[in-house]
């Protein structure tokens, strides 16, 4: 795509900036939007943009993953940077000496119009409300996974993208690659049979969990908005073991293991299988012994931050041409037993990540993100003649998921009949996102086989696991 042309006198009133905290805090002292030499209006109307202009793209938490996701578009128009803590994001903000940078998004949606895409990288918790005030204002949306905290706030989101006509896609960039793509066409080809069972594990969590809430106060740093990072979530005394990078094993900020990798790990499993909604999901966890006074200590879990492992069984029902099938997910080291089809002697693969589907003719494994994907027992794989590709691949694979995005926003935009979605959009990645959080409902209910009706996001045998469908926000804040 090549650049739109600046005249001199734009040249001339372009200047580098460094950022200050004054700049950072407030975003009110900003260089004036860049304009556009053609009106859009001339082109095709309001909402035309041709597919050689490049996209006004802003970045909402940029300190972590979303310096990745942003370089990721560079090639387009860094123009806005937001981060409630100054501190952190602002090296990011240093690379990129034309963007407006803000503290708080609602203040850079209401203030800067020339804004087309967004780039939500916040923690979990924050990612439905600042998703859902970019697509009414008709951006157009990269979320980091998982989509959202809570399945209600995924099919809200869902519904949204459809609504607001809006280009999305989700940060899980194995969806982009060759491996989940083999591995759709060879079982659709028959490569191991009909598949009843899959088992998949991570290593995480490899941060702390099973924790109780601390008690001392620390200062909260000049530098960080402490109440808007926080946003929807209860209020709570700020202290570091929330953040910058260990908010993802409490309950109220993350989705711990399951929420980290299975937007991943299980990316093949859904798109291979047709998965949707699970019909049942249930869970147990790793108990730590707490100590009580004047005795020996009593088992149980932290009610503030996921336990330390865990294993979740999903049972899903019969789709077109598919038998029910039982996915068995397992994290905190756990692993499943070694499948029948892997021959004597030869080592089960002890990758951060993998997958195991097993099929009534073999078994086929992968990695966390559908890499290399192998037929067992190793006679087969041999033997196997491979289909022929015929799933459409995205350039760059994984390293072009980003990329898959803008395509496709350039393409909305410009009303392109061409304009296929990204290949992670919403309506893929929504429900995806559902099921796996399902398997927090179960943690929070463990010991508990719950019956899930997805139609209706409803658990129809325990009332109280419900609560946790559609938790309720912080004063102030909704969707």
């Amino acid at each position: 795509m090549k650049d739109r042309k600046q005249t001199n006198k734009q040249q001339d009133q372009t200047r580098l900036r460094r950022v200050s905290r004054r700049d950072f805090m407030g975003g009110a002292a900003a260089a004036a939007m860049a304009f556009t030499i053609v009106p859009r209006q001339v082109l095709g109307g309001r909402r035309y943009r041709p597919p050689s202009e490049k996209l006004n793209i802003a970045g909402i938490g940029v300190g972590g993953m979303g310096k990745s996701n942003v370089g990721a578009c560079k090639t387009e128009n860094i123009v806005a940077l937001c981060d409630v803590d100054a501190a952190y994001a602002g090296g990011v903000c240093e690379e990129y000496p034309k963007a407006r940078v803000y503290s708080d998004f609602r203040k850079m949606l209401d203030k800067q119009k020339n804004i087309d895409a967004v780039i939500v990288a916040t923690p979990d918790h924050t990612h439905a409300v600042i998703t859902m005030a970019a697509m009414r204002r008709g951006k157009h949306v990269y979320v980091q996974k998982p989509l959202t905290r809570t399945v209600y706030e995924a099919r809200v989101l869902t519904e949204a993208a459809r609504k607001y006509k809006v280009a999305t896609q989700m940060g899980n960039q194995g969806h982009s690659g060759e491996g989940v793509r083999l591995i759709c066409e060879w079982l659709w080809d028959g490569a191991i049979g009909d598949v009843r069972e899959v088992h998949a594990w991570t290593n995480r969590p490899i941060w702390p969990q099973d924790a109780d809430r601390p008690t001392d106060r620390p200062p909260v740093p000049e530098s960080l908005d402490w109440d808007l990072w926080l946003g929807p979530a209860p209020w709570r005394p700020y202290h570091p073991v929330y953040l910058p990078k260990l908010w993802r094993g409490w309950w109220d900020f993350g989705c711990g293991a399951l929420g980290d990798m299975a937007c991943h790990v299980l990316d093949p499993v859904f798109w291979a299988l047709k998965l949707r909604y699970p019909s049942s999901v249930e869970a147990c966890a790793a108990m730590h012994v707490r100590p009580v006074p004047g005795g020996w200590g009593k088992r149980g879990l932290s009610t503030e931050s996921f336990p330390t492992a865990s294993i979740v069984r999903y049972e899903f029902p019969a789709r077109k041409g598919m038998p029910p099938v039982k996915l068995h997910w397992y994290d905190g080291g756990l692993k499943p037993p070694r499948p029948d089809a892997l021959e004597p002697g030869r080592r089960l693969e002890q990758a951060k990540s993998n997958v195991l589907f097993i099929g009534d003719k073999g078994v086929l494994r992968c990695g966390e993100y559908g890499d290399s994907p192998r037929l067992i027992p190793e006679k087969l794989m041999q033997e196997y003649e491979r289909p022929p590709k015929t799933l459409p691949r995205i350039e760059g694979g994984q390293d072009g998921h980003e990329q898959d995005w803008v395509r496709a926003c350039k393409a909305r935009a410009s009303q392109s009949s061409s304009g296929e979605s990204a290949c992670s959009n919403f309506d893929y990645s929504g429900p995806m996102t559902e099921a796996v959080v399902m398997g927090n409902l179960a943690i929070r209910r463990l010991g508990k086989k719950l019956l899930w009706d997805g139609k209706n996001m409803k658990v129809t045998n325990d009332d109280e696991a419900n609560k946790y469908v559609n938790e309720p926000y912080r004063d102030g804040w909704s969707l």
